[in-house]
């Protein structure tokens, strides 16, 4: 699949999931809950959407083993080379990193940034809120420079936005799992399918002989207005009032 319809599956993941996850002990920082409705004794709103974001952002990870994707300029330099480490060391594109396993450490390994590091942690968040922006089409058509210099603008006005409003980052183990999990899931809806199992080498495809062919008229014309159609209306249900 594209990089926007990763990105877009997972901020739908999370806007569908995280109201009953995040309410689990040790997921939430906010005690700033919304009071009544769907989203009770859950995240705040802020979190909410920063959650879908980083969520969006998580769903591109899996992509950084192919150092020739747009994803793997998000930052310049720096996304390219993180791209060329992971992609020698997961054996390639749809190797380790399209996986249940890699999704599972990264989540676990977020976590524990989320809880230990903030450095760390800042750092992971603002790489992901820079991949979700690339991966939705952030930046000037045909100029990478320029390209970058938005992302890198827009990414820092985003996480400044966040921090000011006190967002907590309990949930992150949570958010990168699911995002990645999702990402895997995508590709295995698609002809080439994906290492589940890994390091089993068998290759899963959903549903079965029935592959999505990635960048074609049913995934950019149908498929992504019909996501973002989901979003807004996931975004509705959960903040509106009651």
């Amino acid at each position: 699949m594209m990089g926007h319809t990763h990105a877009m599956t997972g901020a739908i993941a999370w806007l569908g999931l995280a109201p009953p996850l995040a309410a689990l002990p040790l997921l939430n920082e906010s005690s700033r809950f919304i009071e009544t409705g769907i989203m009770a004794t859950a995240l705040s709103p802020a979190e909410l959407i920063a959650g879908a974001i980083i969520c969006a952002g998580a769903a591109m990870l899996p992509d950084l083993d192919h150092p020739s994707a747009t994803i793997a300029q998000t930052f310049g330099p720096i996304t390219w080379a993180l791209s060329k480490l992971v992609s020698w060391i997961s054996g390639g594109h749809r190797g380790a990193t399209h996986s249940l396993a890699f999704a599972v450490a990264l989540g676990f390994g977020a976590h524990w940034l989320a809880t230990t590091y903030p450095i760390g942690r800042d750092i992971m968040v603002v790489l992901l809120i820079g991949l979700a922006l690339r991966a939705i089409g952030v930046g000037i058509p045909g100029n990478k420079i320029g390209s970058m210099m938005v992302n890198i603008g827009m990414t820092a006005g985003l996480y400044a936005v966040f921090m000011s409003l006190d967002v907590g980052y309990a949930w992150l183990g949570l958010a990168v799992a699911v995002g990645c999990f999702i990402h895997v899931v995508g590709d295995c809806m698609t002809e080439r399918g994906c290492p589940v199992l890994w390091p089993l080498g068998a290759k899963f495809v959903l549903p079965w002989k029935i592959g999505i062919k990635t960048g074609k008229k049913f995934e950019q014309k149908i498929l992504a207005p019909i996501l973002s159609v989901a979003i807004i209306g996931l975004l509705f249900w959960r903040l509106a009032p009651v």
